[in-house]
């Protein structure tokens, strides 16, 4: 195997299981040492060749995907990658799995579209390599660092008097369960939020709507022109841009349907262009976990502007991709743990810094 990646991938699909063990081989670092039909079989197979990574279907027969991975990151925690539909029930189980330890999702491929496949197979073989290595379970260790022993964030208290301050954070892989724990963990007066998270179209507003039952804050996706306020955090939808723009003393969400910017949309480069020129001094920038570059000239833009930048440090990151890049072209001011980025942004509506 001469020090490959090696990978098993979980699929019921005998199809499926062909197509990503061709994708997966084709890169020169990765070799798929064995497939499995389902859990059981997947049990076996782990034992048998110690993988590096699986990919793991999310619906599958005899045993389903969360079950085997709830089983597999409390008995022999491994990178996951889940492989996930679609759709608004692959959408919850999808989110399920990452607050359970997976470390991120591609899509099932679509087999009628053969010009996508090359699309695919460099995003999933980089999802794979970032996998192999990562630092897991990182987030599991993270929640309860903040939270109180039970698994539930209580808020910090504020005493905020916030009124034009704006929160702009940029995320990729492992920034669901990252936005999770900083928006469970703030008030419902804390400062106005918009966030970027690279996410399909089709999961999006199920990410919004969980992360609105757990936190303080009302959580929603952006809509074209709402108004951005104090206890309310906006996630960009899956297939468009988020910008903020300011009308007198006021500023609104709006959504752009152009191309992917640094290779995605939404872009975080995008929308921490727009809070440089529209809100400067007033805003505060986070970058969290993340694969890429995306973010990390716009936050620069921030900075120069005159806003505080903060970016999550590579410890508590399951990707320090991101951020590393920020930090590496001087947008950041400050590198803090994940369980502190709370704090920051009520420090930045106290105007602490």
């Amino acid at each position: 195997m001469s020090g490959k990646i090696t990978v098993i991938v979980v699929d019921d699909s005998a199809l499926i299981r062909q197509l990503l063990t061709e994708l997966l081989n084709d890169d020169p670092e990765i070799e798929v040492v064995a497939t499995a039909a389902d859990p059981y079989q997947a049990r076996e197979r782990i034992k048998q060749f110690n993988p590096d990574v699986i990919t793991l279907d999310v619906e599958m027969p005899r045993m389903d995907g969360l079950t085997f991975l709830r089983n597999l990151m409390r008995l022999r925690p491994m990178p996951v990658v889940m492989v996930s539909t679609l759709t608004e029930q692959g959408a919850q189980i999808t989110l399920d799995a990452l607050e359970l330890g997976a470390f991120d999702f591609v899509p099932k491929p679509k087999l009628d579209v053969a010009h996508a496949l090359v699309d695919y197979a460099a995003e999933i073989c980089a999802k794979v390599k970032a996998a192999s290595r990562a630092r897991l379970p990182v987030l599991n260790g993270a929640k309860r660092a903040v939270g109180d022993g039970t698994g539930v964030i209580k808020p910090l208290p504020s005493g905020l008097k916030t009124t034009d301050k704006i929160v702009a954070i940029g995320a990729s892989t492992g920034g669901v369960e990252a936005i999770r724990q900083v928006l469970c963990a703030l008030p419902a007066d804390a400062p106005g939020i918009v966030i970027t998270q690279h996410i399909p179209g089709a999961f999006s507003a199920a990410f919004a709507t969980r992360i609105n039952g757990l936190s303080a804050m009302e959580v929603r996706q952006a809509e074209e022109g709402e108004q951005i306020l104090p206890g309310h955090a906006y996630i960009a939808p899956g297939d468009r841009h988020l910008t903020v723009r300011r009308s007198g003393a006021r500023y609104y969400c709006w959504l752009d349907d152009g191309p992917p910017v640094s290779r995605h949309k939404p872009s975080v480069d995008v929308l921490f262009r727009s809070v440089a020129e529209s809100v400067a001094a007033n805003a505060l920038g986070i970058m969290l976990t993340g694969m890429g570059e995306d973010g990390a000239r716009g936050m620069l833009e921030m900075k120069q502007a005159g806003a505080v930048t903060l970016a999550q440090d590579e410890h508590s990151s399951v990707v320090w991709g991101m951020p590393g890049a920020a930090v590496r072209i001087g947008a950041v001011d400050t590198v803090c743990p994940l369980a502190e980025m709370a704090a920051r942004i009520l420090d930045f509506g106290r105007g602490k810094g």
